[in-house]
């Protein structure tokens, strides 16, 4: 019998999990960002692309980012699946009380794990906290060149609202990869009935 898939904080981190959980990906879609900046008028536009040769990104993670991963594990707010011990997914996530939001700097599955909602499993524990502590939003950062982590993101109610087109480098137009950033708005905890019978008098 196969070990359920728990999902719970994230008290460590080891390189080696982050070099099987968040080490690239693979896409055979993108996104060509056209941008005008003039006085009267400024106007994004984004069209997705199928591309004739997969687009594979491989991050190296040096050490000074695995120490600020290994932060924002320390703020409790990072969720891991777990089965049978082993780390098979995490979302690294780090709130921002000033304007409520919660970025979640990375997220990934094992690749024997995916398609298996172990993802959706872990944005959902994110809505859940954020919710019950007050957040408004959760966000993340993405590449027009990542098409997997976009369509994912969308299925698991994100919206894309933010393009930045030299978050990377200046060149970052010229090579196709630009940064964006998608929202997933977090829905206001419920008040209970004795709650309502409160503000009702």
């Amino acid at each position: 019998m196969t070990d359920p898939v728990r999902i719970r904080t994230l008290r460590g981190l080891s390189s080696a999990d982050v070099a099987e959980l968040v080490g690239g990906y693979t896409s055979g879609t993108r996104y060509d960002v056209l941008w005008s900046d003039r006085r009267d008028r400024v106007a994004f536009a984004l069209r997705r692309v199928r591309l004739r040769t997969p687009y594979r990104k491989f991050f190296p993670h040096p050490a000074e980012e695995l120490r600020r991963y290994r932060h924002v594990v320390r703020l409790g707010w990072s969720v891991g699946a777990y089965q049978g011990g082993r780390l098979i997914g995490l979302a690294l996530a780090e709130p921002r009380a000033w304007n409520r939001s919660v970025w979640i700097w990375e997220l990934g599955v094992a690749a024997s794990h995916r398609r298996q909602g172990v993802g959706m499993r872990l944005v959902g524990e994110l809505t859940r906290r954020a919710r019950k502590a007050g957040f408004r939003t959760l966000v993340c950062e993405t590449q027009t060149t990542n098409g997997p982590a976009l369509e994912f993101y969308r299925r698991a109610g994100f919206r894309l609202e933010g393009v930045d087109v030299s978050y990377y480098s200046n060149e970052d137009l010229r090579t196709g990869e630009v940064a964006v950033f998608m929202k997933k708005r977090v829905p206001p905890a419920r008040k209970g009935p004795s709650a309502r019978r409160r503000t009702s008098r």
